[in-house]
């Protein structure tokens, strides 16, 4: 070998040192970290703090609130005369009064079939007593109205007392032509006069 090869050998030789050195010493290339991902992958966005594979968490229900049934008043009832005092139940009464012809104290058909309706009445509310009025139109004594309106009243009475309406519950009164229920001085008003007439008393 000549020495200008020689030469050029140790020069080569020289420069793959060098490279090879500085391969050695070059600092390693550092990655940079991987992006979190994003709402539209799947992911919970920017600053979750939701571990790695844990996807999508549904948040669980809240138990449905319980159903609380509100208990009913029993002093309230669909009857508007249950309970109610003796003045406002006899506002609106259901008893039907009984009507007599002139001078008399018989009960005819329509009287027996208003006393029926009543004896039904006084049955679906075993707590009233009742007082029955008897009445008479303004022709006459004062004393013989009185005495015809209290067999007026006793004629009612009995008749309740055999459809099973209890003695204890029926009181009787007269008051003759005292207390007319119409004003009138003619023979409407007459007949509107001659009456057997319900009033509840007690409620209890």
């Amino acid at each position: 070998m000549s020495r200008m090869h020689a030469s050029i050998a140790t020069l080569l030789a020289a420069v793959a040192m060098t490279a090879a050195c500085a391969d050695a010493t070059k600092p390693p290339v550092t990655q940079p970290p991987s992006a979190p991902p994003s709402a539209g992958s799947g992911g919970s966005g920017a600053g979750s703090t939701r571990p790695a594979g844990s996807g999508d968490i549904t948040p669980p229900r809240p138990p449905d609130a319980p159903v609380v049934a509100v208990p009913s008043d029993p002093s309230i009832s669909a009857d508007p005369l249950a309970g109610q005092p003796p003045d406002v139940i006899n506002k609106n009464s259901p008893l039907k009064p009984v009507f007599f012809a002139y001078d008399s104290d018989q009960l005819d058909d329509l009287g027996r079939q208003a006393l029926t309706e009543d004896a039904q009445v006084l049955k679906k509310y075993p707590s009233w007593k009742i007082s029955i009025e008897g009445h008479s139109d303004e022709r006459g004594t004062a004393e013989y109205n009185l005495a015809l309106g209290e067999r007026r009243a006793l004629s009612a009475r009995s008749f309740l007392l055999s459809l099973g309406v209890t003695a204890d519950r029926c009181s009787t009164v007269s008051y003759g032509k005292e207390f007319p229920f119409d004003p009138g001085h003619d023979e409407t008003a007459w007949k509107n006069n001659r009456r057997a007439h319900l009033v509840v008393t007690a409620n209890k």
